[in-house]
């Protein structure tokens, strides 16, 4: 039966609808901004999963079809494939926030599926999707501890906008997604143009103010559509074995956990994991003999007991820091030889070693989304996270969805600070990648990137640092973690990333494993961070305190110049002769429609030679203007001079001198430079030029 809610969110109304469409689903919505609409689903399997899972069996997708925009697909293939960059990048979007939410050791496979009916080019459907899925799930009867909703939140001037339009985004400061319940913030993920941490926190909460609607819309609907209450195959270990395990091993994993180096104190912990199996597995007189999942879960909890209350009760961390301390730095940059720019970044065991190349425009991006036009990236900022660099051994196939999430964040962080396109025509590619990995990779790939873009010459306008910070919270009791490693962030309360200047904030992603934070915390967690990010950039500074003069030399030299549009035809020539006579000089011109020209070439003189010809092209012969023209060919009643490339004029034999010449060649042949002046140019557009002018006036001057 076909149920709707509408709500008001800032100036626009946005309609939650069950019942009309994915009958067969658990949960079917659609969600309806002015001309977007999006379908979202959720199905739960009716048996667990095979096995025991230690982790919830969540998938979530997003997919564009263009016919949603009116659009047929560009390229060869006219059918969409695999997922492109925005769709996976917006599937974790509205994944994370829902994650937290399901019973803890669920086993049944759920799934969530979200796709754009109707796009109209300015509300994004992103944002819809995480109000949408959280909708389908409130109707499925799934089990689900609180709806979610989001928001995208930008700034123009010093007004906060409410989910703005894609007009409103390129004006805007900042671009934060708040995701939350109604009593907390639960995700962030976005970047902003070097602002104020007090202000990227107010943004914060001016989103969770505005989500309000949508949570009692999606409430209204549930209590609409009443569905019947689902049943979840849900594994939780027995406090008992949890006790048994903490009287029989606590101690010594608690000692364990003391070993500051990752690998010694991983090898530690899994000596007391087998020793502990081995004693429960062979416990004789228990009613009911331990299982190996629920020893495993024990063993991860009584693992998050011990290290919380380390941290909680002495304030000391597993590898004996403050909370508020960062690990040592190390910092190199331009020690690859042939690299246009490169870096390499330690913080503590976490190495980044980042590499900068620059391209020309030929070398960008193309992007065919749901947008009416094609666009193109100039920078692009890509991750690695190899198996080495944690110690295991797993299958490569292409960029997981982690990576791609983790580069795109870094590429955010640091595009706020590149120069434009006018001032530096280059196309740029960071590649980073992570050779040794304990917590912060992310935050690494923006210190270490940022580094290899000045070490290449790229004049960025400030160096971005990365920091991630973490939290514990028991109770009443709660501890900001600055710096986290690996293991704070599995066994922790939080993941917050913020990346920025000294200025401000350019870049945040924040996950939580708890219901949701408050201002408070928040806000002192942004405080914190920044006073961390302060002494990384100090580490940077000493190390690379400005972008080198200049480029590698094994990057392409370029120039630029714009030309009247109308005049293309004359650069490139017929059949392109004029454009395949100047690349044969071994230059590369790109012409663009809007009359901007580059040119591109491992000499810069060369590149200068190509933009003089080029001038000369679309340059207007005028009459009384001198130049320095050569001489085609000879004639009987005088010589044709070439005085801008491909134009030329006679000069006749009556002009060469201020004399009577008896034969042209007594004075000219041909590929002579000769100086001239336009005399006249008639109807025809035929120049007349005169050598004798031309010397009285080199005479004169």
């Amino acid at each position: 039966m076909y149920r709707e809610t509408k709500c008001q969110v800032d100036k626009k109304s946005i309609s939650i609808a069950s019942g009309h469409l994915a009958w067969q689903a658990d949960g079917a919505v659609t969600v309806s901004c002015e001309g977007t609409v999006i379908l979202a689903t959720a199905v739960a399997s009716r048996d667990p999963r095979p096995g025991i899972l230690d982790f919830m069996p969540l998938t979530v997708d997003y997919r564009e079809k263009t016919s949603a925009a009116g659009k047929i697909p560009g390229g060869f293939f006219k059918r969409e494939g695999r997922p492109t960059e925005k769709e996976i990048l917006t599937a974790r979007l509205i994944d994370r926030p829902l994650r937290p939410l399901f019973p803890k050791g669920c086993q049944n496979e759920v799934q969530i599926m979200t796709s754009v009916l109707s796009a109209d080019g300015q509300n994004d459907p992103d944002v819809l999707c995480i109000n949408g899925a959280s909708a389908a799930l409130m109707v499925s009867g799934i089990p689900f501890a609180s709806p979610v909703a989001a928001v995208r939140v930008g700034m123009i001037g010093d007004e906060f906008i409410i989910n703005p339009t894609l007009e409103q985004l390129e004006e805007s400061r900042l671009e934060i997604v708040v995701a939350g319940t109604r009593d907390a913030v639960i995700m962030v993920e976005g970047s902003a143009k070097m602002i104020p941490e007090e202000t990227v926190l107010q943004a914060v909460m001016s989103g969770h103010r505005a989500l309000i609607p949508l949570i009692e819309a999606q409430e209204e609907l549930r209590g609409l559509v009443n569905p019947a209450p689902r049943e979840l195959h849900v594994l939780q270990s027995r406090d008992e074995v949890l006790k048994r395990l903490e009287e029989s091993v606590g101690e010594e994993l608690g000692e364990a956990l003391t070993i500051q180096v990752k690998k010694e104190r991983n090898e530690s912990v899994g000596l007391v994991k087998a020793a502990a199996w081995e004693k429960l597995s062979e416990a004789e007189g228990e009613p009911e003999p331990v299982e190996e999942w629920e020893f495993k879960q024990a063993f991860k909890s009584l693992l998050k007991k011990l290290m919380r209350k380390m941290i909680l009760t002495s304030g000391i961390r597993v590898d004996g820091r403050r909370p508020e301390e960062i690990r040592p730095l190390n910092i190199e940059t331009g020690f690859l030889p042939r690299t246009h720019g490169s870096a390499l970044f330690s913080r503590g065991e976490t190495q980044a070693l980042a590499l900068t190349t620059l391209g020309t425009s030929r070398d960008q991006q193309r992007i065919d989304g749901l947008e009416e036009e094609e666009k193109s990236k100039r920078f692009m900022l890509h991750y690695n996270f190899p198996p080495f660099c944690t110690g295991e051994t797993t299958p490569i196939r292409g960029p997981k969805r982690r990576e791609i999430g983790h580069g795109a964040l870094a590429e955010r962080s640091i595009l706020p600070v590149l120069p434009s396109e006018e001032e530096f025509p280059y196309t740029i590619r960071v590649v980073s990648d992570i050779l040794s990995s304990n917590g912060s990779s992310s935050m690494a790939t923006v210190c270490g990137g940022s580094l290899s873009l000045m070490d290449a010459g790229v004049p960025i306008s400030a160096a971005v640092a990365g920091i991630a910070m973490g939290l514990l919270k028991e109770g009443d009791r709660t501890v900001i973690l600055t710096d986290i490693l690996g293991t704070e962030d599995a066994l922790g309360d939080m993941d917050f990333k913020i990346s920025g200047t000294r200025e401000g904030v350019t870049g945040l992603q924040m996950d939580i494993k708890i219901a949701g934070i408050t201002e408070e915390i928040m806000g002192q967690a942004l405080s914190q961070a920044r006073a961390a990010r302060v002494k990384v950039l100090d580490a940077m500074d000493a190390v690379q305190p400005r972008p080198r003069d200049e480029i590698s030399p094994y990057a392409p030299k370029i120039v630029t110049v714009q030309i009247d549009p109308e005049k293309i035809g004359l650069v490139i020539g017929p059949k392109g002769k004029n454009i395949k006579a100047m690349e044969k000089t071994g230059v590369n011109i790109e012409i663009e429609d809007d009359g901007w020209i580059t040119i591109s070439a491992t000499d810069i003189h060369l590149a200068e030679q190509a933009k003089d010809t080029i001038l000369g092209m679309v340059g207007e012969i005028e009459v009384g203007n001198v130049y320095q023209g050569k001489v085609v060919s000879i004639k009987d009643f005088g010589a044709f001079v070439e005085i801008l490339p491909g134009k030329d004029g006679l000069l006749h034999i009556s002009e060469l001198a201020d004399y009577r010449v008896g034969k042209v060649e007594d004075i000219l042949k041909e590929n002579d430079e000769v100086r001239v002046k336009v005399i006249a140019v008639d109807k025809m557009g035929r120049v007349k030029l005169s050598r004798r002018q031309a010397l009285e006036e080199s005479k004169d001057d």
